[in-house]
């Protein structure tokens, strides 16, 4: 088997590994003896360089003594580390740091995400999409409709199995700013709407009246099973990945002052309901509305 560029999903799989071995007592070499495997094997096994199948990490399991939930837990991850990534499809015509969110994204097993300008990517329509990225000057005409393909592939990453738990804080600008267009933006808010009743999505609505508060930029911060927190930060002429356990706890603390100033779940629901009713009736507005008011009661 080849060595790969390690990705997030190869890394956790190592990582999880060697903890196994040490919890266990067994240096690299000894577990590469007793799997008559060479030391380099077990080396690029631990940095993610190396796939492992799953028959081969039922076998170091076994070995250091790891038993079920764990072991099947790990045994799924080498399935999904075997995987082909849908970007790895785009090869270098992806962006660096982009590749790198995505690996993120598909890997994190929780991700929060605070925007005050801007729907999060992962829940725009792709109207509202084509709307923001025809709006940046430095983006060719004719690379328009692939960033298109790239920004609607990456919300695979809400459907994924085992889901991943999501928490979004919008600002209540992003919604209510008429810049996309009104029939753009009663279809991006009525999607709103159906993806706040997922139970692996929860949307918070930061209202205006909130006042001052911690989110002063967006931010996505990801949580992993076996990796360190990544905060990522996009700015117009950078992207940040941020790992250092104090940035971690800084932003942490940010999330605890976005829960506190946000409307709950049921009131953001309503929010939005009251904002789509604003921009226009659609087929399935009054329908859905109902059902809110009966699950959700103002």
């Amino acid at each position: 088997m080849k060595d790969h560029e390690p990705t997030v999903r190869s890394r956790e799989l190592g990582l999880a590994i060697l903890r196994a071995a040490q919890a266990r007592g067994l240096s690299g070499r000894e577990l590469g003896r007793l799997l008559q495997w060479s030391d380099s094997k077990v080396s690029r096994l631990y940095s993610g360089k190396r796939g492992a199948s799953p028959a081969d990490v039922a076998a170091i399991l076994a070995i250091c003594g790891i038993k079920s939930p764990k072991r099947d837990e790990l045994v799924k991850l080498a399935h999904r580390a075997n995987e082909r990534g849908w970007w790895q499809e785009y090869g270098d015509r992806l962006p660096p740091e982009l590749t790198t969110l995505t690996n993120y994204e598909d890997a994190a097993i929780t991700v929060v995400n605070y925007e005050n300008v801007l729907v999060p990517g992962l829940l725009q329509t792709a109207e509202y999409t084509r709307a923001i990225l025809q709006s940046i000057p430095t983006i060719p005409a004719s690379e328009l409709d692939e960033r298109m393909g790239v920004r609607i592939l990456r919300r695979q990453a809400l459907d994924r199995q085992p889901p991943a738990a999501f928490r979004f804080f919008i600002d209540e600008m992003a919604l209510t700013r008429k810049g996309p267009g009104r029939e753009i933006m009663s279809e991006q808010v009525h999607h709103l709407l159906r993806l706040s009743v997922r139970s692996n999505i929860e949307i918070r609505i930061i209202s205006d009246s909130a006042g001052i508060h911690a989110g002063h930029m967006p931010f996505k911060l990801m949580g992993f099973s076996e990796l360190s927190p990544v905060v990522h930060i996009e700015c117009p002429t950078s992207v940040l990945f941020l790992e250092r356990k104090d940035t971690i706890a800084g932003y942490r603390r940010t999330v605890a002052n976005l829960d506190n100033v946000a409307l709950d779940e049921q009131r953001s629901r309503a929010w939005l309901a009251d904002l789509a009713k604003q921009l226009g009736a659609r087929e399935d507005h009054d329908e859905y509305a109902s059902a809110l008011e009966e699950d959700f009661p103002k």
